[in-house]
């Protein structure tokens, strides 16, 4: 194993993730919003899965996102 190669697939793997996610976030945000489902001040519980079915990884994280 390349260890620069594989901390460099890992780093490109969590920014596509992270950006990814955080537009759909905001899209569904932006749609609750629309259809006055939330009032803007909500605290939001999130979970995020990473599997990798071949290493027999899954896990979980939990969070808040916090509106105001």
């Amino acid at each position: 194993m390349n260890n620069d190669t594989f901390n460099m697939s890992i780093r490109q793997f969590l920014k596509m993730v992270g950006i990814n996610s955080q537009r759909e976030i905001e899209q569904a945000l932006a749609q609750a919003c629309a259809k006055r489902e939330l009032d803007g001040n909500e605290k939001l519980p999130v979970k995020m899965t990473l599997a990798i079915g071949t290493l027999n990884l899954n896990v979980s994280f939990d969070g808040v996102v916090e509106l105001s």
